[in-house]
């Protein structure tokens, strides 16, 4: 593996050659802001917020998708970057609600993160929203996701991680320009389109456009005490983290998928049917013709496990 050195902040890091800036200033203790990179989906520089200067290049380029080379000197809070950064995430607070201490995302909220970083702040504008003024759920078709377009930056993991697992490819953006939206196959609810439910979405999701249902309101981050644990339902061994509150495991949420995990809802529901202690029923997607929907199981039937519980049933009398 070829080295090189760079200095980023001041300070001189080595790093495998072809690492972008992103991950080669994290070497360095120095974190770059992202929203739309993600080290396991493909590159894309839209969100523009990673931006940082380079000695010798004659204007800013994006972390993301510039690869660290011998001798850099690269700098990640000069004056330009920071009034860049300022003013992206100011046109991304227009678009966006105001409701902060009422999301279920406060307290792990990218946008949220970085607004106080650099002290920007909501403005009282009249001008144009893509989205609702007030945040508010678009598509509660679903018992496994919720869906707040209102809070959408477009930042595109979710339509890129749904389409890393073959087969899926549910989500897309529809619409053009200023009027650009995240979609469902052609535009459809979560429940009409042909998606799974694995969560893939969710849980790159950087705000709270995407939200876990089953876990909806089990309680803010500061007030959760949390355990990794890995799903057992397959040989991939995807990684989970178990929500406590109050002494009670409330609530099971599926981490970052990595390349070659898929997520899936089977195995979410096993693992929270193992730990958590009053899980809510489950649901099962029908998938016809002309029309998807879901409708409420049985925990035997959502896990493909109806016979074999009827057998341990016989084999215990």
């Amino acid at each position: 593996m070829d080295l090189i050195t760079l200095t980023i902040d001041g300070k001189k890091v080595t790093v495998p050659k072809g690492l972008n800036l992103v991950e080669a200033a994290k070497r360095a203790g120095v974190e770059i802001p992202t929203f739309c990179y993600d080290k396991d989906l493909p590159v894309v520089s839209s969100c523009r917020i990673c931006v940082v200067e380079i000695e010798g290049f004659n204007k800013p380029v994006t972390a993301c998708s510039t690869p660290a080379q011998e001798g850099m000197v690269v700098y990640t809070e000069s004056e330009e970057v920071v009034n860049i950064r300022k003013t992206i995430l100011r046109l991304m607070l227009d678009n966006h609600p105001s409701d902060c201490l009422t999301c279920s995302k406060n307290g792990s909220c990218k946008l949220q993160d970085y607004a106080y970083r650099y002290d920007v702040q909501f403005r009282v504008h009249d001008g144009a929203r893509r989205g609702s003024e007030t945040a508010g759920f678009t598509d509660t078709s679903s018992p496994y996701i919720l869906r707040d377009e209102s809070k959408c930056i477009l930042c595109g993991k979710c339509v890129r991680t749904c389409a890393v697992v073959p087969d899926r490819n549910i989500l897309n953006f529809g619409g053009r320009g200023f009027d650009t939206k995240v979609v469902a196959d052609s535009d459809t609810s979560l429940e009409a389109s042909n998606c799974v439910s694995c969560n893939r979405c969710v849980v790159v999701c950087p705000v709270g456009a995407l939200v876990d249902r089953r876990a909806y309101r089990a309680g803010r981050v500061w007030e959760l005490e949390t355990k990794q644990v890995k799903c057992k339902s397959c040989d991939y061994g995807c990684n989970m983290e178990v929500q406590k509150k109050d002494g009670k495991v409330v609530a099971v949420n599926a981490l970052h998928p990595e390349n070659g995990r898929p997520l899936c809802l089977k195995g979410r529901l096993l693992t929270e049917l193992e730990y958590v202690e009053e899980p809510a029923k489950p649901f099962k997607k029908v998938y016809e013709e002309n029309k998807n929907e879901f409708v409420e199981s049985s925990w035997g039937e959502v896990l493909g496990l109806d016979g074999v519980l009827d057998k341990l049933i016989k084999l215990d009398e």
